[in-house]
């Protein structure tokens, strides 16, 4: 398989969030990436089979390494395909065709580079000098000059070789990445994990939760006029809202279609099918669910509950990625656990602040809003 250089511009233009007149932070990202990547080889030297996920890491570290590569050249107004193609007319030894599995474009032509055997390590150093040399403070330009970019891409494929993984692979992978990352798909095109049960087996599309904290400072909650779950306090010796914490499960579900924690209290579980009833809806991805919430919670209290935040940190959406590797909900994009812990964290200020409230979710519109309590439709 083969991936389209071009289409790869088009898709790493579009999740620029930078102003194509901000060039600083796009060679502060190169610099951080490429750092990453050394850091990345640092750790496996010293902890080898220990460091879990080496490779990957690696596979990270280039992609986004060359995401920031194409944004300075687009800054320079440059083309990435004309300055790939210099490059590699300088390494490579003679150009060979190749069938494809792309019925549109049977032959691709391959161009094999040739470059010296050395430690992975090394080639990464040499990959570091020509980003610093990027760097050209006396200028009244940030844009480094084509030759320096042609240096730094020389030194980037001699990375590459030297790393053995292969550069389709980067680029895929970093591809699907930045679009979980900051394209929201179309609704109807979002995963819905229970459309296919009968409806007492899927979570509710509409739903109003009441939420009430009484006198002995315990918080209940009712549906439909019915007490759902146990009484609820903040579990901790200085209280922090915890106890209003059912409001991310109940943004999980509308949001994302997922929330073991919810089906288990409306007892709506997949039981008609063994394989979703005990490995999506049991007892240890309700504990995934559970310790997820409180992890995100812990950090949402050092920023304020997420009060005036439009996105939460890469490294957060990279954690909770890992934390749901192997469940369903795997199959949902950062960019809609951004929106489902921005929007379930405002309602959440909304509840803690008047002591109760209405949640209001709209799996349909993948939606969760909040509305006081005297405004309640009987």
């Amino acid at each position: 398989m083969t991936i389209d250089i071009s289409n790869y511009e088009k898709t790493a233009k579009i999740t620029d969030q930078f102003s194509e007149s901000e060039v600083q932070p796009i060679l502060l990202g190169l610099y951080g990436e490429v750092g990453g990547a050394m850091s990345a080889v640092k750790k496996f030297k010293r902890e080898q089979t220990a460091f879990l996920g080496y490779k990957q890491a690696v596979v990270d570290e280039l992609g986004d390494t060359f995401w920031y590569f194409n944004a300075l050249v687009r800054r320079a107004e440059l083309s990435l395909t004309d300055l790939l193609n210099e490059a590699m007319s300088e390494l490579q030894q003679g150009a060979t065709l190749s069938a494809t599995n792309d019925p549109k474009r049977p032959i691709s032509v391959v161009r094999p580079i040739e470059v010296a055997e050395c430690d992975f390590g090394a080639a990464l150093l040499v990959l570091g000098k020509a980003t610093t040399d990027l760097f050209d403070l006396e200028r009244d330009t940030l844009l480094p000059s084509k030759d320096k970019l042609l240096k730094f891409l020389r030194g980037y494929f001699d990375v590459l070789v030297s790393s053995d993984v292969s550069f389709e692979e980067v680029l895929q992978q970093n591809a699907k990445k930045i679009i979980d990352r900051h394209v929201l798909p179309d609704v109807k095109e979002l995963p819905d994990f229970d459309a296919q049960f009968d409806e007492d087996e899927q979570l509710p599309r509409r739903f109003e939760i009441e939420i009430k904290e009484r006198e002995n400072g315990k918080v209940y909650m009712r549906m439909n006029g019915v007490f759902i779950g146990a009484p609820l306090t903040d579990n901790i010796r200085e209280p922090d809202g915890f106890r209003f914490h059912d409001v991310i499960h109940f943004a999980h579900a509308a949001i994302l279609h997922w929330s073991p924690t919810i089906r288990g209290l409306l007892k709506h579980k997949r039981k008609s099918n063994a394989a979703f009833d005990e490995g999506e809806d049991g007892g240890r991805s309700i504990v995934v669910e559970e310790g997820l919430a409180a992890w995100v919670f812990s950090k949402a209290k050092e920023l304020e509950y997420f009060d005036g935040h439009l996105k939460i940190s890469i490294d957060m959406l990279k954690t909770i990625q890992d934390f749901v590797k192997g469940y369903e909900v795997s199959a949902c994009p950062t960019a809609l656990w951004e929106k489902a812990i921005l929007e379930g964290y405002a309602v959440f200020r909304e509840v803690m602040k008047h002591n109760g409230g209405i949640i209001v979710g709209n799996r349909d519109l993948r939606t969760i809003e909040y509305r006081p309590l005297e405004t309640k439709n009987d």
